[in-house]
């Protein structure tokens, strides 16, 4: 099927109207993070000559500089028009509906007749008096009383049945006068002219973009700490969420981490100039006795209109640039599809079909499931809190890009914490905490002082500081990668001296050193002891700045805790003032 700009005339339109819900398939979605692309498939029997194809009950939330139409049959498309469904005539009345009411306004006098007839019974025999009736005669006006009123009552009760099943069937015959409630968001329709030589059978796809449609990634986590090789099992879900008014039923789905994008260009500079500052002189309005009032208005509208006059000539298109011929050239505009998707982008293929409501809730399907390797430390800063939190550095070594989202963590089973992960290229590392191991204990114990003068013309006091660190492992497995973090205060006074002497750790910039240039020693981790090493904090991230390293005053010891087990660190410190100054902070 062939696509033309301007219909050939050939002999009167055969008009189709379609409901595109009820006369199509959708073969095809395309589901991005905040809008879907849908493909929709429409098998019809046109005639020989011109054909008009009105599909109707299209979302209103399509973007329509993104419809598009593809066909397949002997025939040529040479129009795509989109516009609003306009509503249909309301039908107020109808031969059944004018019965009704007719009913209803004789049940309605009938009732009132019934009810004056109640009211002069009970007026006559109020009006009874017993001198005027004889006592004998008194049970016979009491039992007819009792029986004219019984069948008032009993017609009155039957007319007002009547009436009420008489406004049910008005109110019935008015819904089916209106018909079904109509689906805003079903509110627009495609109208296709299509050119055929012959009578035949011809497939048209309409394929578009629609709003109110979304997927998020979301994440389990489970990580097996008995298994050395590929201990953590990442399962990749999406979260899809879709009300744009048409359900997609049994369709084929396609997840897309791309975000189309229209309309954008790479951005320029404009040019930046610089100049002397230069004030404007100081001006004042002239003040003119000699001209009329009604002068000067004329002058001040003559001036307007010439601006306005200026400015048309300015904006205005030249004669002849828009015609017929280019009217039509310009409305093929709406047939492109302007989006940007390019490698850097991962598809995601739903295996099956798919049924997902109009409904504006998550529906959740798996995408994958991964084996990756991880890292698992163990971080405490005991400084502040003694717990011991669990971190794996996981690896993605698939082949699939994570988006940013939550994931549930699981460690050996039980639920741990919810975390957030962030988007991660394939084979790109990112760091998952998996909350509190309490199989590792630190304790903080009572830091220790000692005090000292030395000097004599200028004496100084010092101040000896040691903070001593315990680990102790009560898992039946040994543990490695345990980093405990701590600090020594950090001068901001040329008289107060702070010097670390244990672990004894070389400060990158030491004065001593060659042109001011950072001590490589300062970088390589201090070994302590038989599986421990001491570092300034931060020197083993990636990217890390050497002449940084120590400013903050903080530094980390990493290593190995045996089974039921534990380990001891020393930290120890020296703060230097003059005698008789007070040192704030300690």
């Amino acid at each position: 099927m062939k696509t033309v700009e301007n219909p050939p005339p050939f002999g009167l339109t055969n008009v189709m109207e379609i409901s595109s819900i009820e006369n199509s398939k959708i073969t095809g979605v395309s589901l991005y993070s905040g809008r879907a692309e849908i493909t929709r498939l429409y098998k019809l029997k046109i005639k020989t000559g011109q054909n008009q194809v009105i599909i109707k009950g299209l979302p209103t939330s399509i973007d329509q500089s993104s419809l598009r139409v593809e066909g397949r049959g002997a025939a040529t498309i040479h129009d795509v028009t989109v516009s609003y469904t306009p509503a249909p005539p309301a039908v107020t009345t109808s031969t059944a509906l004018s019965a009704f009411e007719l009913k209803k306004e004789r049940t309605q006098k009938a009732i009132e007749r019934c009810r004056k007839s109640l009211a002069s019974l009970e007026t006559y025999v109020g009006t009874l008096n017993v001198e005027r009736i004889d006592v004998s005669q008194i049970g016979n006006v009491v039992e007819k009383y009792d029986t004219e009123a019984a069948k008032l009552d009993d017609k009155l009760l039957e007319l007002e049945k009547q009436l009420q099943e008489t406004n049910q069937e008005i109110q019935d015959e008015r819904k089916k006068l209106t018909g079904p409630v109509r689906n805003v968001q079903l509110g627009l329709q495609a109208s296709i002219g299509v050119f055929a030589e012959l009578e035949d059978q011809v497939e048209i796809a309409l394929i578009y973009a629609v709003a109110n449609a979304s997927w998020k990634a979301a994440y389990d986590i489970r990580v097996d700490m008995q298994t050395k090789e590929t201990p953590v099992t990442l399962i990749y879900k999406a979260a899809i969420t879709q009300s744009t008014g048409e359900a997609w039923e049994d369709v084929p789905l396609t997840l897309e981490t791309a975000t189309p994008t229209f309309g954008v260009s790479i951005p320029k500079l404009n040019p930046w100039h610089l100049s002397i500052y230069k004030p404007m002189p100081a001006w004042s309005a002239p003040v003119s006795f000699s001209v009329a009032p009604q002068a000067v208005g004329g002058a001040g509208g003559t001036v307007r209109r010439r601006a306005r006059h200026a400015i048309q000539e300015e904006y205005s298109a030249p004669a002849g640039l828009v015609d017929d011929d280019d009217y039509d050239r310009l409305m093929t505009h709406r047939e492109v599809n302007v989006s940007s998707k390019g490698n850097v982008s991962a598809t995601f293929r739903v295996p099956g079909l798919i049924t997902v409501p109009s409904d504006g809730q998550h529906h959740n399907v798996t995408i994958v499931q991964l084996k990756l390797d991880a890292a698992l430390s163990w971080i405490a800063v005991p400084k502040e809190d003694t717990k011991t939190h669990l971190k794996a550095k996981i690896k993605n070594a698939s082949e699939y890009s994570l988006l940013a989202g939550t994931a549930s963590v699981y460690v050996d089973g039980s639920f741990i914490s919810r975390s957030d992960v962030p988007s991660v290229s394939p084979q790109e590392s990112f760091d998952c905490p998996l909350g509190v191991d309490p199989s590792i204990r630190v304790t903080y114990h009572p830091r220790s002082k000692r005090v000292s003068q030395s000097g004599f013309y200028r004496a100084t006091a010092n101040h000896v500081f040691s903070q001593r660190i315990t680990i102790f492992n009560t898992k039946s497995t040994a543990v490695d990668n345990v980093k405990i973090v701590d600090q020594i205060p950090v001068s901001e006074d040329s008289q107060i001296a702070v010097k670390l002497t244990s672990p004894a750790l070389i400060v990158p910039s030491n004065p001593g050193t060659t042109n001011g240039a950072p001590n490589i020693k300062a970088v390589q981790p201090l070994k302590v002891s038989s599986g421990i090493v001491a570092q300034w904090d931060g020197v083993d991230e990636p990217g890390f700045d050497v002449l940084a390293l120590a400013k903050d005053g903080k530094l980390n010891w990493i290593c190995s805790v045996p089974s039921q087990e534990k380990v001891n660190f020393n930290l120890e410190w020296a703060v230097t003032a003059p005698v008789g100054v007070s040192v704030t902070g300690l």
